[in-house]
Order: structure tokens, then C-alpha cells, then sequence
């Protein structure tokens, strides 16, 4: 019996090593010649993080990487066990490491990804309360919902007890949250000319950002707000955590031949995609999850079988009607402005939209496959004009429905929303002086609103009859 040689071990040699900085964590990305283990833990006293790589060289200058922005303050490497690599990693703030492995795929080889967490930091700057923005919006829908259902309001016992009690309306802005889509060491499509997507949506976001900041009762929340990779699902979270009333992802579109342009708009489907171009790019965006590392999926596994459907079939098919609502009006925008690609909103399952209590839509700016396209996404007039065009289809919807605690709402009860015939009562308002103010008798009033004495709630809503 004859015994085969071991076949030799293949050093890995580390070629690059590249870090993006984000507001609530680091990703640190070892371009590999060859998979290798690694071991990752944390030392103190002072802070730091060591990375071992069995059988493993460093051949990238870690002296040209930027450390700006992240928890890293110095990096070193040495050899480990004669054949092995140390990386030390000085840290400036605790963190949580979290490391894996990703096999070459298109744009890359292999490659160990450690991400350097921030315990109790949020994503984006000042985080809303989620918890007090629910409860306040639940109060004002409540306070709509006894008016719009026909009930006789409460009459309080004691008003100055009401008076004292009830809570002023909130005037709260309307939060957009914007997603630039890709980023990091995922860059998206690439044009013929070399224009990076994730560049270019980054751009065409920061302009619609200042457009909604820029807007009374509005507020833009970015999902990424820098050049690196946030996960799929993650995006969907962050969105929900800051209450956004709106989820916009921004991309730039792509496909095999350098002949389809122009600009489209897709909602979620429940039960696939609307064309065979829709399924074919919702499967290319989504496989961003798989660039970035990430496991995007969604899972319900936990929950009753009969209450997972009724929770989705309940919420999603409100937040859908939305999402498809909002979409034609800025697809009717984009068309002032650009070619449209398809003329209605298209349906796809992309994974970025499925959150379910938000309505959300991805637009694809543009196909920078196109080299024509490709240069106007590159123009910083086209891309205000893309801009405008996402915030006046917005700014159209919420106009005309505008979330119950919102400022915007208060606005139209207000009569400040364009011939509304509401009023949301004040403190110090009294029927009479409502009555005189809105130009109708007060016993008019008090008939449209089923109202047999004069005590008023603040807070309530009225309906002002036309004179």
C-alpha cells in the first residue's frame, strides 16, 4: 500500500484591507489570496481588538488606511506562531466584534469581514423616541377616529379638569427616510464610463434630504448617510425605529445591454413580480446581502401560523395601497423631468421594501448601463431635477393625507390645508368663537357635530359646516 503525499498548504495573503466607517459601527474587509481561519477577541486595559489568520501574510500597506471616523486608532500586524499573522487593532471605545468569511463572487475574492460594533448607539443622528411618537400618534388618531365614526363627543364634567389635561397637538414633521442604495465595499452597478451607483444615488439623496429638510412639516431621516454597507433588513429596521411615515430606496438601474433608459418606480408585490424585467432586477438588488455579508431575510417563524397571515394581510395591504399611491404621483413627477422606463409603477419583491407598516418605494433613477443616461446621472442639474421630482410627488400625497399628529394636519384642521372643514379645538377656544371665526352660526355648528351643551374637549375635532 502505497501513502499520498500531503498536498502543500497554501499561504493566504492578505492583498488589501479596507475599512468604511458608519455612525454605529466599523467594517473592516481582509481581501484574501485564499480562505482562511480566523480567530477574533477583545483585550483591555487599554481597549483593543486582535484578529489571528492561520498560515497568513500581510502584503497590503496598512499604513495608507484611513482611520478617520472609526473606533480604530492604531493598527499593527506581526507574525504569530511562525506561520500565522496577529492584527492588533487600538481601540479609542468599547465594541462588539462580529466576524465571517464571504467566497469570491463577482467583484471580489475571498474575503474575512470583522465589524466593530457600537453598544447603544443609533444609526442616525437624533434618534426619535419611538415609544412617545407612538403613543402620541395613537392619542391624536383616537381623538379623529370619535369625530370621523359619527359618535356624539364627551362632555366633560369639568372643563377646566379637560383643559388641564389634555395635550397640545403635537405639530410633529413628517419623517422621510432616505436610502441610498449599495455603499461600502458594495458599489452597485457600474456604468461603461466608470460611474459607480452607489456614488451617484448617494448624490441624487443628499439633494432630495435637503429638499425635505428644506420643506415646513417635513424631515428627512438618511438610512446611510456615508460610503459604507448597510443590510437590507437593517435599512427596513433603522426606518422603523426613527417612526418614518415614508421609506424611498434610491438606485440607478442596470442590465445586460446598454440600450434600455429612462426612470421606474416599483412598490412591493405580495405575489412576485409584475414583468420579467421587475423579477430579474428585484433579484439583483437583493443579492446585495449577499456582497455586503448580510443575511436580509425576513422571517414571521415565530408567530402563529393563522396570526402571521392575519398581521401581513391586515397591514400589508394598507401599507401597499400607500406605497402604490404615493408611486404614481412621483412617477408623474419623474416624467416631467425624465424618460420613464414603464409608465406605472411596477410591483417586485424587493427585500428592501417589505417592511410592513411603512409604505415604502425604490426608485431607479436611471440606467447607468445607458452611456447617455449614465452622463446625466452624473449632471448635478439632472440630479435636482430627479430630486424635485421625488419630494413634489411626496409633498402632493401628504398633502392630501397627512398623518393624524402630524403639522401638516394640524395645518389643514386649521383651514391652512387647502378649503379643509375641519378644526382641531385649542386651548382657550371656546363653540361661540369658533363658530364667529369660521364665519357660520353657532347653532349650525353644534348641529354638524351632534353637540347639546357648550362644553368642548381640546383636541377635538370639528367639522365646520360650508356656508
Amino acid at each position: 500500500m502505497s501513502l499520498l503525499p500531503a498536498l502543500p498548504s497554501h499561504a493566504a495573503d492578505i492583498d488589501n484591507v479596507r475599512l468604511w466607517s458608519a455612525p454605529d459601527h466599523s467594517r473592516l474587509v481582509f481581501d484574501l489570496s485564499d480562505p482562511a481561519e480566523a480567530s477574533v477577541f477583545t483585550l483591555d486595559n487599554p481597549d483593543r481588538l486582535v484578529i489571528d489568520l492561520d498560515d497568513s501574510r500581510m502584503q497590503a500597506d496598512t499604513s495608507r488606511l484611513d482611520l478617520d471616523g472609526s473606533a480604530i486608532s492604531s493598527l499593527r500586524t506581526g507574525v504569530r506562531d511562525g506561520s500565522g499573522l496577529r492584527v492588533v487593532l487600538d481601540l479609542e471605545r468599547k465594541v462588539e466584534p462580529r466576524h465571517f468569511t464571504l467566497p469570491p463572487n463577482d467583484q471580489y475574492g475571498h474575503r474575512l469581514v470583522v465589524d466593530l460594533e457600537y453598544p447603544g448607539e443609533s444609526a442616525v443622528e437624533n434618534p426619535i423616541d419611538p415609544i412617545e411618537a407612538m403613543i402620541r400618534e395613537q392619542e391624536i388618531a383616537a381623538g379623529r377616529a370619535s369625530v370621523d365614526d359619527g359618535r356624539t363627543p364627551e362632555v366633560e364634567a369639568d372643563p377646566a379638569a379637560a383643559l388641564q389635561q389634555a395635550q397640545p397637538h403635537p405639530k410633529r414633521d413628517i419623517i422621510i427616510a432616505i436610502d441610498p442604495g449599495h455603499g461600502g465595499e458594495d458599489p452597485g452597478a457600474i456604468g461603461p464610463g466608470g460611474t459607480r451607483e452607489k456614488d451617484v444615488v448617494m448624490d441624487i439623496s443628499r439633494r432630495l434630504q435637503s429638499l425635505v429638510d428644506g420643506t415646513e412639516g417635513f424631515r428627512a431621516v438618511m438610512i446611510r448617510d456615508g460610503d459604507y454597507y448597510v443590510g437590507l433588513r437593517q435599512r427596513t429596521q433603522i426606518a422603523r425605529e426613527q417612526k418614518a411615515d415614508f421609506f424611498v430606496s434610491i438606485h440607478a438601474d442596470a442590465f445586460t445591454s446598454p440600450r434600455p433608459q429612462g426612470s421606474s418606480v416599483y412598490a412591493l408585490s405580495q405575489r412576485g413580480a409584475t414583468s420579467e424585467t421587475a423579477q430579474w432586477l428585484a433579484e439583483s438588488e437583493n443579492r446585495a446581502d449577499l456582497i455586503g455579508g448580510v443575511d436580509g431575510n425576513l422571517s414571521l417563524r415565530d408567530k402563529d401560523e393563522v396570526l402571521r397571515g392575519v398581521l401581513l394581510d391586515l397591514t400589508m395591504t394598507a401599507t401597499l395601497n400607500d406605497s402604490l399611491s404615493i408611486g404614481g404621483q412621483v412617477l408623474d413627477q419623474l416624467g416631467q423631468v425624465n424618460r420613464l422606463h414603464k409608465s406605472r409603477v411596477e410591483q417586485a419583491g424587493f427585500r428592501v421594501l417589505t417592511s410592513p407598516d411603512i409604505p415604502s418605494l425604490l426608485i431607479e433613477a436611471g440606467f447607468i448601463s445607458n452611456p447617455d443616461e449614465e452622463r446625466r446621472l452624473n449632471d448635478s442639474g439632472h440630479q435636482r431635477k430627479l430630486a424635485e421630482a421625488i419630494m413634489a410627488g411626496l409633498d402632493e400625497h401628504f398633502q392630501r393625507n397627512p398623518p393624524p399628529a402630524s403639522l401638516l394636519a394640524w395645518q389643514r384642521d386649521q383651514g391652512r390645508g387647502g378649503g379643509s372643514n375641519e378644526y382641531r379645538i385649542q386651548p382657550g377656544d371656546t363653540l361661540s368663537e369658533i363658530a364667529s371665526r369660521h364665519q357660520v352660526s353657532l347653532s349650525q355648528l353644534k348641529q354638524a357635530n351632534n353637540i347639546n351643551g357648550d362644553v368642548i374637549r381640546v383636541g377635538q375635532v370639528l367639522q365646520i359646516p360650508r356656508s
